[in-house]
């Protein structure tokens, strides 16, 4: 099973940037798809990006699509997501997650620590 770790959060300015890490341990991330999401207070838990590790498949939140990006490191079996123009609103708990590369496939139902990022005005 593929244990996962995020970190790269903290307090940034609004226009600011951030970039999260996801790493694994365990196991490597081939044939799984790595997804971050995020949970703002009081709201739902959100899908924000995923990549697909094999292929290199990327899929984003349409609103988010520009700002965000992730990426692989396959020497460092950690995905990344880097923030930038980040916004009050993307202030939240960030966690990642796995599922199997594959159509129809659900995501793990168990989530880390995650880490958190704080945007302010």
């Amino acid at each position: 099973q593929v244990q996962l770790v995020e970190s790269g959060g903290g307090l940034v300015q609004a226009g600011g940037s951030l970039r999260l890490s996801c790493a694994a341990s365990g196991r490597t991330f081939s044939s799984y798809r790595v997804g971050w999401f995020r949970q703002a207070p009081g709201k739902e838990r959100e899908f924000v990006a995923a990549i697909s590790w094999s292929r290199a498949v990327t899929y984003y939140a349409g609103s988010l699509k520009g700002r965000f990006t992730i990426s692989r490191d396959n020497a460092k079996n950690t995905v990344y997501l880097q923030m930038n123009s980040l916004k009050e609103e993307d202030t939240a708990v960030y966690y990642c997650n796995t599922r199997p590369d594959r159509d129809g496939s659900n995501w793990n139902f168990s989530w880390g620590q995650g880490t958190q990022v704080t945007v302010s005005s």
